[in-house]
Parts: structure tokens; sequence; C-alpha cells
């Protein structure tokens, strides 16, 4: 049965490039009727943050990702789930290669192997480790233990030949074993290193596929070496993209990527994030773009992971975003929202008619609330570009004998409106546009939106003729700087 795992560090946020790796797995999982696991990496304490694997959980959780075993699952059979809780395994294990001779301490002190990286440096080669404990006899590292010096364990491996990593999204990768060295699978204080733990962990949890980014790939032959040196059969192993951005630089803020909490803050629907990511790397066999997270299970398959990068694309997922608060129901969209509301509320106009009129304009949901505020409180001011275009002193006349009529109107609708408009157009002489312009700016303070017909019929008679009266003594009183 498949069984995969996402083991991320709780050294930060959740991000884009970490939220995509769980999806994969959650999905190719879920496709195949496996097992999805949630690990914990805290092999390095010094660089954990409080409550980031807290965070990291909940960020997972609210894209829609669930995982079958994981440390806050009670009773997994193969726990624990964080790496910490599992010294006491690969202590064992390397106290096993230390005995059958495939690993060795090695005593170098820090200043020794700095002068050995500079050495290499200066003959223009890669730094490595020379091998300067690897023959050390049995008597020598006793002698040395005795006294106490400080030692790490290396792990012994091949010194010639080729590692081919089978990787099901780039076929074989080889690797030139003479590119490593020995390198340290236990630290001075006995507590394993990532390609250590990682090895053994998977092989112990019965991990099948091991799905994870690119920048794993070149530390996959040590893991390898691991699995060999303790006789255990190998997962497969997919490799998955790099996401850059698209000038194919490494992702940053200054692109618009950040933390999933953040693009909630930012009034992304996390299940638009969840369908965007899908597509960072992979696309579905019909094309589509849209797909839930049930229709992505059935149709989900490594096979269609693309091998070159990913390119990040803020506009595409503002897009992607756009949709989601098309398609998802009213209702929904109004609960969604209301945390994004810094303003009261009051009862007219109906919440969720403001809602349903305004999301078409509107790419996130702090845009959507900053459009449904001019429902519920005047302009406090309005779009200079639109003052200097569309206010005057003709305009002001216009839009007192607008309000005089539809402070008239008996039939507050569409249709009545614009026969308003009509009419007042044709006794004036100018078209439907020299007054619709005017009154938006007027009743909104801005100069695109809703159509204007809808959104005064929604808004109101009371407030429409009550802001244009405003617009128009403001107009007079020269308290605007007029075109």
């Amino acid at each position: 049965m498949v069984r995969v795992r996402y083991a991320p560090s709780p050294t930060g946020a959740l991000h884009i490039g970490g939220a995509r790796t769980a999806l994969f797995n959650f999905l190719f999982a879920r496709h195949h009727g496996g097992t999805f696991v949630l690990r914990v990496e805290d092999t390095d304490q010094t660089r954990q943050v409080p409550d980031s694997e807290a965070k990291m959980l909940q960020g997972l959780k609210s894209l829609g990702i669930r995982w079958d075993e994981g440390p806050d699952i009670v009773g997994a059979p193969y726990g624990p789930y964080r790496v910490s809780e599992r010294l006491a395994r690969h202590r064992e294990l390397a106290e096993e290669l230390l005995s059958t001779g495939q690993a060795y301490r090695c005593f170098c002190t820090p200043e020794q192997l700095q002068r050995d990286r500079e050495a290499f440096q200066q003959q223009g080669l890669p730094p490595r480790y020379v091998g300067r404990c690897r023959d050390l006899t049995r008597e020598e590292v006793e002698a040395r233990r005795a006294r106490g010096e400080r030692h790490v364990v290396r792990l012994k491996t091949p010194q010639t030949g080729e590692t081919i990593v089978h990787d099901l999204i780039r076929g074989d990768v080889t690797f030139d074993n003479r590119v490593f060295d020995d390198f340290v699978i236990m630290k001075a204080d006995f507590t394993p290193v990532y390609n250590f733990a990682v090895a053994i962990d998977d092989h112990d949890m019965a991990i099948t596929h091991v799905i994870r980014g690119e920048e794993h790939l070149s530390n996959t032959p040590k893991q390898i070496f691991v699995y060999e040196a303790l006789h255990f059969p190998l997962p497969a192993f997919a490799h998955l993209p790099m996401i850059l951005a698209p000038d194919r630089s490494k992702v940053s803020k200054r692109h618009g990527a950040t933390a999933v909490e953040e693009y909630r803050e930012q009034g992304i629907i996390l299940a638009a994030l969840a369908n965007y990511l899908l597509l960072l790397g992979w696309s579905p066999p019909d094309g589509r773009e849209i797909l839930d997270l049930e229709e992505a299970v059935r149709v989900f398959s490594l096979d269609r992971v693309q091998h070159t990068a990913a390119i990040y694309d803020l506009k595409k997922l503002e897009w992607m975003n756009h949709q989601y608060m098309m398609r998802l129901e009213v209702d929904e969209i109004a609960e969604l929202v209301k945390p994004f509301i810094r303003y009261s509320v009051g009862e007219a106009p109906p919440f969720r008619d403001v809602v349903a009129l305004s999301r078409e304009r509107a790419t996130t949901l702090v845009q959507l609330a900053d459009q449904m505020r001019m429902f519920y409180h005047p302009p406090e001011s309005y779009d200079a570009a639109g003052v200097a275009k569309h206010f005057s002193e003709e305009a002001a006349a216009r839009l007192e004998i607008l309000a005089a009529r539809l402070a008239e109107l008996e039939e507050w609708d569409h249709d009545h409106l614009v026969a308003i408009y009509d009419a007042v157009s044709a006794e004036l002489g100018v078209k439907r546009a020299a007054l619709i312009h005017p009154t938006r700016l007027a009743v909104t303070g801005r100069t695109v939106g809703p159509g204007l017909f809808e959104l005064v019929t929604l808004l109101g008679r009371e407030a429409t003729v009550e802001r244009l009266k405003t617009a128009v003594a403001r107009i007079r009183s020269h308290e605007l700087a007029l075109g």
C-alpha cells in the first residue's frame, strides 16, 4: 500500500513551497487509497521557532489537507512522529554501523576542518573531508575517547563508481560518487543529522514514496548510502520542480509570495490558494484550471508533474481567487468577508445583496470589503481625477435636478431609475453618461464600480438623494478642486 509523508521543519511559517509539497503528497496518497503521514523534522533545536509546529499544522488544515498519521493523531501505529522523540532509534543504528565498520568516529577539530577547506579552495577544488580518521585503529579510537576528545560519527561512503537515483518525475539521475565525502551522521552531542535521521524514519514508517522538492535531489545519494549501509530497501523518489518568480529568480516576498496565513489575511480564499498550488508544476489531463480537492484526488498522478520550474504568478493567483469569489455561494462569500469588515454595517441595504453585487469587481476579500463600504457609509472624499473630470458647476445643477426627481420617485427599481435618467438627459439635452458619471462619483466617491442603476437600487432612495445633495453643496462651496 502507498505510504507517503510530508516532513516539515518547525523553523518558520508554512510557505508555498512546503504547502505544495504537502498537497501533492496528500493527493497522491488519496488517489491510490494510501496513507499520508505528517512527521515533524525537529532535529535542529537551535533553529526552531516557538509555535511554528502548531501554525504549520493549522495552515495545512486550512488548505483542506488532512493526514492519517502524525504527532496529533492518537494511537497512530508508527510513532513517535517528531524526530526529536526518535533519538534512541537513531543512536541504536549509529552504534550498529560503528560495530560493523561502516561508520567511524571522527576526532578532527573545527580548526583542522577549516584548514582542509581552505587548502581545497586554494586548489580550486570543492571542499571535502579528507578521511583523516577513516582508518584509525580500535585502540586509537578508544584511547582518544578515554581522553574525552570531542568527536562526530561519519559514514563510510563509496569512493568510486556512480549512484543512480531512479526519479519518478525526472527519470534516472546519475551522481559520481567521488563528489561525496564521508559525511557526518551523528553530531558531537550524538544527535543525528538530517540525512541520517530521514532515511531511518522513512524506513521505520514504511514510506513507499518520497515526494519532495527538487532542492532535496542532491541529498538523495547520501540517503541512499544510509539505506544501503543499513540494508534497508529503497523507497521510490520523486522530486517536484522548483517554484521560481516570473524573472526566474528565487521566490520572495517582493514577488508577493508569503506564508499561508498571510494569504488569508490578504483576502485570498484558501480553497483558491490550494487550487493555485495544484497547478504549480502539475496540469490536469483535461486542461481545466478550476478543480477542488475532491476532483484533484480523482485525476492526480505524478506523470503529469512537469520537469521544469514552475513560475509563481501573483496575478494568476488573484485571477483564480476571483473565480472562486464568483463561483462560491453568495452566503459562503458573505461569511468569508465578515472578518475583513472594519466599519459598521446596518440592516439596510441587506448584507447578502451587497456582497452579491460587489464581488464582481473584487479579486480579494479585502477588496470586496472595501467596495462594500460605500453601501453603508457616505464618501468622506471623492476621487481626485474624477472630481476634475466629472464635477463642475454645471454638474452640480444636473445633480440637483436628479436629486429632486429621485426624491419623488415612487417605484424605486432599476427600470424606473433608468426612465428618470433618460427623461432628465432629454430635458437637458445631454447624454445619459453626463448624468451617470457625476452620480456615481457623488454617491460612492469613486469612478468605477457596479452598474450604477443596480448600485443605486440597492443603496436606496434616502441614501442616494442625501449623497447627491451633499455633493452639490460641496461643489458649490468650492471645497473641491474642480477641473
